[in-house]
């Protein structure tokens, strides 16, 4: 897959091309890149996605902006997985905002990346004052030789699959519903690097995983299974906790710690994925290290108990 961190002036082949933020990459937009690449087979032409960086609600609204699902590298990825040829990253910035629907058209999609087809979601909306609609990509289409496809929401057991609703599941602790929706278990993937070896001194060393955003999607104490560890060709299990560490301290950062089971090797800089499978319970503040020790020791027990469960059905 070709990742382009700007659109060309002249586009050098034509694309069968969506466009969205594609943030998690759950089980409605892998249907519409399911649709999209077997549209780009047949023409024999790349299958393309033009996205955003920053997401548009975090230039306008940077403090009400949602808490992302995926990062860019973590996005990417799952692009490629799905069979994207090219991906646009388009720098999301007040010069683009202010670009009318109709040169969001000439200047991107016609110019820019020769797009051939179109397909996008039924509630897309473009341009300035997101003044650019279906109706308005169907009349451009007609003269500028493109097709336009809306792809409509996708319900998953009765239920409207968006990037809102696997965010309210990730918030609410229901893990296993977030999993659903997305076709996948909920992942944080980020570099190992050196902690504060606080849980070693606790009896319960951690693999700290780098985390790069500004908000998450979820908190707590989880049941996870840790993937990309070097020389493990399985995931490995693990109880993870993610959040602030109240009994640390107060307004410190976001953090997430996995203690693996059975595992005593180091795996400083292994860039690794945290699945999270079962929440345990929230963060709590406790008035000791002693008793944070003992409820460790419990949500291990309680982890390993879990993936017992799972073993035997």
């Amino acid at each position: 897959m070709l990742v382009f961190r700007s659109i060309p002036e002249r586009a050098t082949t034509s694309t069968i091309l969506t466009i969205g933020n594609f943030d998690g990459v759950h089980r409605g937009l892998q249907a519409l890149l399911e649709r999209l690449t077997a549209h780009a087979r047949k023409a024999a032409l790349p299958a393309a996605v033009l996205t955003f960086e920053p997401h548009p609600r975090e230039f306008f609204a940077p403090e009400q902006a949602p808490a992302r699902l995926t990062s860019l590298r973590e996005k990417l990825n799952l692009l490629e997985t799905s069979g994207v040829d090219h991906v646009y990253v388009c720098h999301f910035d007040a010069r683009l905002a202010a670009l009318s629907a109709e040169t969001f058209i000439e200047r991107i999609l016609v110019q820019g990346l020769a797009t051939r087809h179109l397909m996008i979601g039924d509630d897309f909306r473009f341009g300035k004052g997101r003044g650019g609609d279906f109706a308005l990509l169907q009349s451009a289409g007609a003269t500028r030789g493109f097709t336009v496809e809306a792809m409509p929401t996708l319900d998953w057991e009765g239920e409207r699959v968006s990037s809102s609703a696997v965010r309210d599941a990730l918030e609410a602790g229901d893990i296993e519903h977030a999993g659903r929706l997305l076709g996948r278990p909920y992942c944080i993937a980020g570099r190992v690097e050196q902690g504060e070896k606080i849980g070693r001194q606790l009896g319960f060393p951690t693999a700290n995983v780098q985390l790069k955003r500004k908000r998450l999607p979820l908190a707590g104490i989880f049941a996870v299974t840790v993937s990309g560890i070097p020389g493990s060709g399985q995931p490995w299990p693990g109880a993870a906790s993610l959040g602030v560490r109240p009994t640390l301290g107060a307004g410190l950062k976001p953090v997430l710690e996995v203690h693996l089971l059975d595992f005593d090797r180091s795996i400083y800089g292994a860039h690794v994925s945290v699945n999270f499978l079962h929440k345990l319970r929230d963060e709590a503040k406790y008035n000791s290290l002693d008793a944070l020790k003992a409820q460790i020791s419990l949500d291990v027990d309680a982890t390993r108990n879990y993936f017992a469960k799972l073993k035997n059905g």
